[in-house]
């Protein structure tokens, strides 16, 4: 950690967001990331049995969306009043219901890229030993960059990107231009697709696996550690965290500054205690980041009032 002023310093590569300054790499200086059509990928078949879907439990409403088509309409719009774009894309798995604002665009997703980092490490290279479990752990719950940057580099860098795209057909998502992990370029469609497949097994990770992932993501701590920030931490509750505190939820949270004039944050995760729900939501905002936060929550607050899906 690191106590520090946060650094602020506009940088233009290859019209893709690119690092304010080294260290923690969700509080960054960057440009607005231009995104491109990426060619059609090919899925491969899925290692072992598919996990089932989850079940409705019989207290449950039969539609649990009811209205929540207009409610994220009516979050966009208080969102965009904020001056904040919004991007959001909620799954039910069990029913296969999908709402969406509409606005799928493309975004530099910071640290929510250490899922498809500890996907493809699980894949090829199992066991970890005592000291790599140390630090997927720590990647996963604090969101802590170092472990992140070894993983990185010992897998190849950018090809982790392109391989997890494969495996998971994820058309809108591409590596990153300069090479550096959290300018990866993905949507909240995309996001939502990874989680399905990776619950679901379709992706190729054992199930085994996937459990390791969601364990640690529903032990995420209330801070991140974030040696840009003042103190080394940044508060990483907000979004579906904090807007669904009724339910259990396993995030992987991203947050980055400035992309152009604006600070970003990404909030996604599995919702509900059998794991039914799945969702992404994102937010570009040119305000403080504590003012960024609580737009992105109020957000979720207003789809699910109540906290609940």
């Amino acid at each position: 950690m690191r106590g520090r002023p946060l650094r602020l310093v506009a940088t233009i590569a290859a019209g893709l967001v690119v690092a304010a300054a080294s260290g923690c790499a969700d509080s960054r200086s960057v440009s607005p990331p231009v995104v491109r059509d990426v060619p059609t990928r090919t899925v491969v078949a899925p290692q072992g049995p598919l996990a089932p879907l989850p079940e409705a439990s019989p207290d449950e409403p039969t539609s649990s969306f009811n209205g929540l088509q207009e409610r994220t309409q009516q979050a966009t719009a208080e969102a965009a009043r904020k001056g904040a774009d919004l991007t959001v894309v909620v799954l039910d798995r069990s029913t296969g219901q999908r709402v969406s604002n509409g606005n799928d665009r493309g975004i530099a997703i910071a640290s929510v890229v250490k899922l498809f980092i500890a996907d493809d490490l699980l894949l090829r290279s199992w066991p970890l030993s005592p000291e790599d479990r140390r630090m997927f752990e720590a990647m996963l719950r604090a969101s802590d960059d170092s472990p992140a940057e070894v993983f990185w580099n010992r897998g190849g860098g950018s090809a982790i990107v392109t391989r997890v795209a494969a495996r998971y057909g994820l058309r809108s998502t591409r590596p990153p231009g300069n090479g550096r992990w959290f300018n990866t370029i993905s949507t909240a469609a995309d996001l939502v697709r990874y989680y399905e497949m990776m619950l679901s097994g379709a992706g190729g990770l054992p199930r085994e696996k996937a459990d390791m992932i969601v364990d640690n993501l529903s032990k995420s701590t209330p801070n991140g550690i974030d040696g840009m920030m003042p103190g080394g931490v940044y508060p990483q509750r907000f979004g579906i965290p904090e807007g669904l505190y009724a339910e259990p939820v396993a995030v992987k949270q991203g947050w980055m500054c400035c992309i152009g004039s604006d600070w970003m944050h990404l909030s996604t995760g599995i919702i509900g205690s059998n794991r039914r729900y799945v969702m992404a939501i994102g937010s570009t905002q040119p305000a403080s980041a504590a003012a960024a936060r609580a737009t992105i929550t109020d957000a979720v607050k207003t789809m699910f009032p109540g906290g609940r899906i």
